[in-house]
């Protein structure tokens, strides 16, 4: 973990995903379907899931559940773990 130089209070740490919020589990996501040329919709389709919830997943308004990361995976040929 990173201290805030600004405070010598110890304890006081920044988090990874405050540090790299570049790497959230949406912009993972959607890097992947672009890399793959894939539209939201042909990525729904192909993992079972609805259109609006790739939307959600990518702009951080919804969680990648477990089932929701190992259907990802199946479609990028990729860990599960990417996307948690």
């Amino acid at each position: 973990m990173l201290r805030r130089s600004s405070e010598n209070v110890t304890g006081d740490t920044i988090g990874w995903k405050r540090v790299f919020p570049e790497h959230a589990p949406g912009r993972v996501l959607q890097g992947f379907r672009h890399r793959d040329g894939l539209s939201q919709m042909t990525l729904a389709d192909r993992a079972g899931i609805p259109r609006r919830h790739v939307s959600d997943m990518e702009n951080g308004r919804r969680p990648i559940g477990k089932e929701t990361a190992k259907r990802l995976a199946g479609v990028f040929s990729v860990d599960y773990r990417v996307f948690l």
